[in-house]
């Protein structure tokens, strides 16, 4: 085992920070104040490649690991949580899903534009009574022909009104229930297909999050991903890849939380000494890098296994649970350690703490992930 960045990713890594401190920092304040996407910025994510981080070069990707991938988000995430989502969800979601099952065609004609920036993605799978059960659609796509008719509504779809392309479950088959279920592509433009209501969200409130509906939405029979009925097998293989994306989200904001922290106690003085000398706030920090640290090796280990080609249900789960807890526990600390005005808009920390509560519900929540786990470890031991 190698714990050691390769000196490519240690000037990845810097290149993304400063990246994100030039480009990204000056938008935050006013796209948060008005929960609105900055366009501006997707060109700007485009040139650094990273709307296409693990596609590979033929498609117009960076071809990137997984490894490098975690690198991007969690500097992405330490800057601003909302880039860092809206770059989760183009990548791990919607382009990595025509990446590992689509076709040729479907690559060329949709990947290449994914990868180079030339539209955000979006990937359709919650509904409103399908969330952890993910099964339970109601979106159905009947064949007439030689095209699909989709009827139906997804919710709380990142990029749901910003992207062009999006990649969507639906019912072809209620007989069959979760092998009934299968996937397709579809460009905003096509008749009855639009974005509904937009969410007016807690927090990581720029980056998109819509409904999108479908009424009679006439979408060509070679949309779809795969063979018919493989929908939700794909789905959820997408989703382990997934959750190592907001592990690394999360890794994010944690330890953006915690450096602010550490800045500040270093910084604020009482008693006529600076709050870094109490116990009670150094014990805070000490527990907080060390957790930090914790979620960086389940969250490393996970993005290693799946560039191996390994099969990571229960490392990814882990990896998201422990990271996206984490990104809770250090952004309340946080607050606790900056006090009253960890409460203000004038400091990062209340961000970090609104931002946070997405990343233990997005993806599959914390309960899901522990029985993810727990199945594997049953079955396994």
């Amino acid at each position: 085992m190698d714990f050691l960045f390769t000196q490519e990713q240690e000037i990845l890594m810097k290149s993304i920070r400063n990246f994100a401190e030039k480009e990204i920092q000056p938008f935050i304040k006013e796209s948060d104040e008005k929960g609105i996407w900055p366009e501006e910025l997707t060109e700007k994510l485009a040139e650094m490649g990273l709307l296409g981080i693990v596609i590979p070069t033929e498609y117009s990707g960076a071809g990137y690991s997984n490894i490098d991938y975690v690198i991007i988000l969690e500097e992405i995430s330490k800057v601003d949580p909302s880039v860092g989502l809206v770059i989760a969800a183009h990548n791990s979601l919607c382009s990595n899903h025509i990446n590992l099952f689509g076709n040729e065609e479907q690559k060329k004609k949709y990947l290449t534009r994914l990868a180079s920036g030339q539209t955000l993605g979006a990937w359709g799978l919650t509904e409103a009574e399908a969330g952890s059960d993910a099964a339970a659609l109601k979106t159905r796509a009947t064949k007439e022909g030689d095209h699909w008719l989709i009827n139906g509504t997804k919710l709380f779809i990142t990029n749901g009104s910003v992207a062009e392309i999006v990649v969507v479950m639906a019912v072809t088959n209620s007989e069959k229930k979760r092998n009934g279920i299968s996937s397709f592509i579809l460009e905003k433009g096509m008749k009855g297909f639009r974005a509904g209501k937009k969410e007016d969200k807690l927090g990581v409130r720029s980056a998109d999050t819509a409904e999108l509906i479908f009424e009679d939405v006439k979408v060509p029979a070679e949309n779809m991903i795969g063979e018919e009925g493989k929908g939700y097998r794909q789905a959820l293989a997408i989703l382990d890849g997934g959750r190592v994306s907001i592990a690394g989200f999360s890794l994010g904001i944690a330890a953006g939380a915690l450096e602010s922290s550490l800045k500040y106690a270093k910084e604020r003085i009482q008693f006529k000494q600076p709050i870094a000398n109490f116990q009670a706030i150094q014990w805070m920090l000490a527990d907080g890098f060390t957790e930090l640290e914790a979620a960086r090796l389940l969250t490393y280990r996970a993005a290693f296994m799946k560039d191996q080609g390994k099969k990571i249900p229960k490392e990814s789960a882990m990896a998201k649970l422990f990271a996206s807890e984490l990104a809770v526990k250090a952004s309340s600390t946080a607050v606790q350690i900056f006090g009253g005005y960890g409460f203000t808009k004038d400091f990062p920390v209340e961000k970090y703490y609104r931002d946070s509560m997405l990343a233990t519900i997005g993806e599959g929540t914390s309960e899901i992930q522990r029985w993810i786990i727990a199945q594997k470890v049953l079955s396994d031991y």
